[in-house]
C-alpha cells in the first residue's frame, strides 16, 4: 500500500485562501487509489525554505514514513528552483515519488524530470515577478512622501517583520 504526505499551503489565511481547494482533490485521488495519506498544511510563504510543516514532512520522509509525496500543485511546495531541486533531490534518494496532481509530474522518468524543471523555473519567474510589483509600489509610496524604517529617535533597536503594526502604520502615517 501506497503511503502518502499531502503537503498543502497557502500565503494567506483561511479566510482568504481556502487550503480545502488544494486538500480536497488530494485526499479524493488518494481514497481512489486506497493509499493511506496524512496532510501537511500551513500558512507561509512559498520562497520561506524553511516551514515547519515542510520541515515536519521532510524529516519523517527522511525517516522512510511514506512511500511518495503529493501538492496539488508544484508551486505550493515551493517558489525557488533551487529550493524545488534540492526537495526533489532528497525525495530521489529516499526512494520518494513526487505526485503533482493538476500538472502529472513524475519524477522517475527524464521527461517528467524535464517538465518538473521548466515548471519550476515558472514558479520561480511568477515569484520575481511579484517582488518587482511590490518594489514597484513601495518606489511609489517613497515619491509621495511615505517614509519606511523606524521613527527618528526611536530607541528600539530590535528587529522586525515589516508586517501588522509596520503596515498599519505605514498606512496611517501622514506626510509633512
Amino acid at each position: 500500500m501506497n503511503r502518502v504526505a499531502l503537503y498543502v499551503r497557502n500565503s494567506t489565511n483561511e479566510e482568504r485562501q481556502n487550503p480545502q481547494t488544494q486538500l480536497k482533490p488530494l485526499i479524493e485521488k488518494c481514497n481512489r487509489e486506497e493509499w493511506t495519506y496524512e496532510v501537511f498544511q500551513e500558512f507561509s510563504s512559498g520562497a520561506k525554505e524553511s516551514r515547519p510543516e515542510l520541515d515536519k514532512m521532510m524529516k519523517k520522509i527522511r525517516n522512510r514514513e511514506f512511500d511518495s509525496i503529493m501538492v496539488w500543485k508544484l508551486d505550493r511546495l515551493g517558489r525557488s528552483l533551487k529550493h524545488l531541486l534540492q526537495i526533489i533531490e532528497e525525495l530521489k534518494n529516499n526512494k520518494v515519488a513526487f505526485i503533482s496532481l493538476t500538472e502529472g509530474f513524475d519524477t522517475s522518468t527524464p521527461q517528467g524530470l524535464f517538465f518538473f524543471n521548466i515548471a519550476g523555473s515558472f514558479a520561480q519567474f511568477e515569484r520575481s515577478l511579484i517582488q518587482e510589483r511590490i518594489n514597484a509600489g513601495m518606489a511609489r509610496a517613497k515619491s509621495e512622501g511615505k517614509v519606511f524604517g523606524r521613527p527618528k529617535g526611536s530607541k528600539d533597536k530590535k528587529t522586525r517583520k515589516k508586517g501588522g503594526y509596520f503596515m498599519r502604520y505605514m498606512n496611517k502615517k501622514t506626510t509633512p
